[in-house]
């Protein structure tokens, strides 16, 4: 069975097994969250934790006047995730699957003792076999290989593909098996996935984001690619990824840790999983990881963030049908005068969610946002930048199976110089977008209108 098929019904599946028990969203109070923030925001470094005073002064050397205070904020976040900032980070912006792999598998080329990878979607074809061949390689050279690869990310891809890995000497954990009978005492949680996409090379290295191994991805789309053509089978997807060097690594690694150990599988081998830090760069950054019945942290940090915005709120977002609270402060944020600008598919590989998310618009139309629908190529990405100063590069869509139902991992990275690179990003997806007017949606024929109805009474389950 072709894999995105196959992904499709069991995602149909997935939709009726979640009609059984609905779970909801915590309630994010600000007020709470200011009562309980410390005086001084938590920032680890390379050597530990820095000096209260330390860390203040890097963050005031990233506030830019009249926006979003980052001192404010980052402890806001801290009391509602319970997560120290990072500093002494390199973080590298990447930009669709060539850019991307490229620079992945560079760096498990020059792997020297373990790669540890944990990715939703790994295809069998012309990019995943090639991986696959790499990471055999590293396996045999002596390098400690583990994947955590997700059993609904990957129906459809033969099983033999996976035998091959392991008979090559890598480690596999399939997340949360689609068949019951696979279960090793954690029960069927087929509705649980692990969304996740990470790569970690020695403990030095890190890769994030919201790009699967796909031959999807063999393309670049409008964005970096100087191919303008209309036909969109020669378009890639647009998706935004992040390398990350220094110490921010070990907290991605804890991560992929956790996953493992989690999954009630066999322990992982030795290696040098948490070298000695160092200092890489000059990013503060904060790793954020969410799982079914855990804290919420990503939804919250995202909610705080929106809420204090001051001057914007600039999204690319491939999944977007947000919850109440989530639309309220996009809403809110716009009628306070914040430029609230969001870039959403104009084509998906899910319509369902494609037209749920439509079913928002008049709401955020009317309230002054800003919408713009990304031509010809399938948007992947799942960014935001709040005030040029606050970004964050993910997994984790704005609906409510990212935040209920999925472990995801977003990278938050506080500063203006940062922010400036997302802003391009952005302002370069305005550029290859269509801006939907309040006057021309109103105009939109009723046939579209069912479709958007009928999704969002579904929305929950999407």
């Amino acid at each position: 069975m072709n894999p995105t098929r196959a992904r499709y019904w069991l995602a149909t599946l997935m939709t009726c097994w979640s009609l059984v028990a609905c779970a909801s969203l915590p309630t994010v109070e600000a007020d709470i969250a200011k009562a309980q923030a410390p005086a001084k925001p938590l920032i680890q470094g390379a050597d530990g934790k820095l000096p209260a005073d330390a860390g203040a002064s890097l963050l005031r050397k990233r506030w830019a006047k009249g926006a979003l205070d980052l001192a404010q904020q980052a402890k806001l976040e801290e009391a509602a995730t319970g997560v120290p900032l990072i500093a002494g980070n390199k973080v590298q912006l990447l930009f669709d699957g060539p850019a991307t792999m490229k620079e992945m598998i560079a760096a498990i080329a020059a792997a020297r003792n373990n790669i540890n990878f944990e990715t939703y979607i790994f295809d069998e074809d012309e990019l995943g076999n090639q991986f696959a061949d790499l990471l055999i390689d590293k396996q045999r050279q002596g390098v400690t290989v583990n994947i955590i690869y997700d059993s609904v990310g990957t129906l459809g891809v033969p099983q033999k593909f996976f035998d091959r890995m392991r008979e090559g000497g890598i480690k596999l954990v399939a997340f949360n098996p689609v068949n019951p009978a696979k279960v090793r005492g954690n029960g069927w949680k087929v509705n649980n996935r692990d969304h996740r996409k990470i790569l970690i090379v020695d403990g030095k290295v890190a890769f994030t984001g919201g790009i699967n191994i796909s031959d999807t991805y063999s393309k670049s789309s409008p964005f970096r690619s100087k191919n303008k053509s209309t036909d969109q089978s020669q378009v890639g997807w647009r998706d935004t990824h992040v390398k990350i060097e220094g110490p921010a690594v070990a907290a991605l690694q804890w991560l992929f840790i956790q996953a493992w150990t989690g999954q009630d599988v066999d322990d992982l081998r030795e290696a040098d999983y948490f070298p000695e830090p160092v200092v890489a760069g000059d990013r503060i950054v904060r790793v954020l990881g969410s799982k079914p019945g855990g804290k919420f942290e990503i939804f919250k940090a995202y909610l705080l963030a929106m809420r204090e915005a001051k001057k914007s709120i600039h999204i690319t977002m491939a999944y977007f049908v947000p919850d109440d609270q989530t639309l309220a402060a996009l809403v809110d944020a716009a009628k306070r005068g914040v430029d609230v600008s969001l870039v959403l598919p104009s084509v998906s590989d899910s319509g369902l969610v494609f037209h749920a998310g439509r079913a928002f618009y008049d709401e955020l139309l009317e309230a002054g946002v800003k919408i713009h629908e990304l031509k010809l190529a399938v948007l992947h990405s799942k960014t935001a930048v709040i005030d040029g100063v606050w970004s964050t590069v993910g997994s984790t869509n704005l609906d409510t199976r990212s935040f209920l139902h999925n472990s995801e991992v977003s990278v938050i990275v506080m500063g203006a110089g940062f922010g400036e690179e997302m802003e391009r990003a952005f302002r370069e997806d305005v550029r290859n977008s269509t801006q939907v007017t309040r006057e021309g949606w109103r105009k939109r024929p009723w046939s579209m209108r069912v479709k958007e109805w009928s999704a969002r009474f579904m929305d929950y389950w999407l």
